[in-house]
Order: C-alpha cells, then sequence, then structure tokens
C-alpha cells in the first residue's frame, strides 16, 4: 500500500519527506535545494528530482583502536563517538563526504595513537578525560568542513593485553595481602603488649597480696605470742614461737595429704623437726638482723 502511494504521488510530482530528515533536491543532476521535512511538488516532467536524504538523528559510533602506551604496553581502546548532520550544512553533508564512519574512524585512530605512547598506562587510565577532549577537538576541527557536529566524545574502556591486566591483578593482590600482614602482625604486637601489660599488673597485685598476707601472719603470730604469754604464766615467747610452728607444721602436712594433686615432698619427720625448723627459722632471723 504504501509503495503504491510513493508511486501515485511520483505521478502526481510530490515526495514526502520524513520527520528528522532532509531530502536532497537536484535539477538536471545540479544541486537546488533542501527539501524539510514534509510534502513537496518535484516536477520530474523540468528534469527535478530527489537525489537522496540525509538524516538528522544523533548517531553513535565505537571505535577500537589498538596502540602501545610509553611503558611499551599493548592496549586496546575504545572510543564512542557521538555525532549528527548540520541541517544547515546538509548539502555539505551530502556531497562532500561519502562515508563518514571511515572519516571519523581515521581521525580517531591518529589521535589516539599520537596521544596514548606519551602516557604510561598508569596514567593513560587517569588521564581518559583529556584523551577524550584532544579526540573531540581534532574530530570538530575535521568534520564541521564536511558539515558534521560532534556531539560527544567518550573513552569508554582502555583494555591491557589479558597477561598484563593478569600481572596488574597479582600485583593489586600482592600489595593488599602485604597490607594486611603488616596489619595482622601490629595487632598481634598490640595484643602481646596488652597480654604483657596484663600480666605485669598481675603479678605486682599478686606481690601486694602476699605482702599483706605475710603482714597479716606476722601481726597474728605478734598478738598470739603477747596474749598468750599474758594468760599462762611462766611462758616464753620461745615457747610460745615452737607451739605456733608445730600447729602450723601439722596444718602443712594435712594439707598436702588431702591433695590429691600434691607432689611428693620429703620432709625429716619426728618429734625433733620442728625444734630444728624452728631453730633454723630463728638463725635466719638472727642472721638477717645482724646484717643491718
Amino acid at each position: 500500500m504504501g509503495k503504491l502511494v510513493a508511486a501515485i504521488g511520483k505521478l502526481l510530482c510530490c515526495v514526502q519527506v520524513d520527520q528528522s530528515t532532509v531530502g536532497i533536491k537536484e535539477r538536471f543532476g545540479k544541486y537546488e535545494e533542501v527539501l524539510d521535512p514534509g510534502c513537496h511538488c518535484v516536477p520530474w516532467i523540468i528534469g527535478s528530482r530527489v537525489a537522496g536524504e540525509l538524516t538528522l538523528r544523533l548517531r553513535q559510533l565505537d571505535v577500537r583502536c589498538e596502540t602501545k602506551t610509553k611503558d611499551n604496553v599493548f592496549v586496546t581502546v575504545v572510543a564512542s563517538i557521538q555525532y549528527r548532520a548540520m541541517e544547515d550544512k546538509a548539502s555539505d553533508a551530502y556531497y562532500k563526504l561519502s562515508n563518514p564512519k571511515s572519516q571519523i574512524q581515521s581521525y580517531v585512530f591518529d589521535v589516539i595513537r599520537a596521544s596514548i605512547p606519551k602516557l604510561e598506562l598508569d596514567d593513560a587510565f587517569l588521564q581518559k578525560n583529556e584523551i577524550a577532549r584532544a579526540v573531540e577537538e581534532e574530530l570538530e576541527k575535521a568534520m564541521l568542513a564536511y558539515g558534521y557536529e560532534i556531539v560527544q566524545t567518550l573513552i569508554v574502556d582502555i583494555e591491557p593485553d589479558e597477561k598484563v591486566k593478569r600481572a596488574m591483578n597479582e600485583i593489586n593482590a600482592a600489595a593488599r595481602l602485604r597490607v594486611a600482614a603488616n596489619e595482622k602482625a601490629e595487632a598481634e604486637k598490640i595484643i602481646q603488649i596488652k597480654r604483657a601489660e596484663g600480666e605485669a599488673e598481675a603479678k605486682y597485685l599478686s606481690g601486694l597480696g602476699i605482702a599483706r598476707q605475710r603482714q597479716a601472719i606476722v601481726d597474728g603470730l605478734r598478738d598470739s605470742v603477747l596474749g598468750f604469754s599474758g594468760n599462762v604464766p611462766g611462758t616464753s615467747a620461745k615457747d610460745v614461737m615452737d607451739l605456733v610452728l608445730l600447729t602450723q607444721y601439722f596444718d602443712t602436712m594435712k594439707e598436702i595429704g588431702s591433695t590429691s594433686k600434691s607432689s611428693a615432698i620429703f620432709l625429716p619427720h619426728g618429734p625433733g623437726a620442728v625444734a630444728d625448723i624452728a631453730s633454723q627459722i630463728r638463725d635466719g632471723c638472727l642472721q638477717a638482723h645482724q646484717t643491718k
């Protein structure tokens, strides 16, 4: 049906131009004018005809360019070019350039292969926007003469060789493992320091406790000696100490015997053992007193 309508319109010298499109009108093979969207009378009887149509829609071209960086790494740069024909220069876009995609691709190759070799791989990733701007400026100057407008230029991706990419990932992983190892070592160091501080504090407090315990024992013994001497006439401090030592001796033997986990120890046990122990303690105290 559409073809039939078009054929009837052509017989009647009527031509339809679609929206977002312009028609190129010629007369006897010579350019005459640009036809806007709508219905136009093109009398073929006098040599007029529509040579072709030119779309004004935004188009996109993806260009893949392989090049080498300053540090000799081969990369594939993917650039995305958005362009369209200019309505006021439709005749230039139609007549001056037969293949705009090939022309744009050539300029993109030229700029990228001039820019990337000046940069190392890491810098190329960091300066993608600068590369895209350089490509866009070069394309704008070149394509304007052909009636095309460069709307936007993007460097979509920079793809190194697969082996290089794998090596970069391994370097990154090794760096992260090194940081993790340092953090772990630092944490273990802190734990050991805190543990040592805790042990030192515990030993300090244990020493205070033992010192207070011994002080309490000494005070208790002193009170016991004084009280016993006062209540039992005729007893000396030596007799009271012997009795206290004898009591402590039997308490110690009882505790050793009642504990299942005690190690075996051998002590001289007999009636004279307590006297010997008491004599040794007194001699030790006297020597310490004389030393002072």
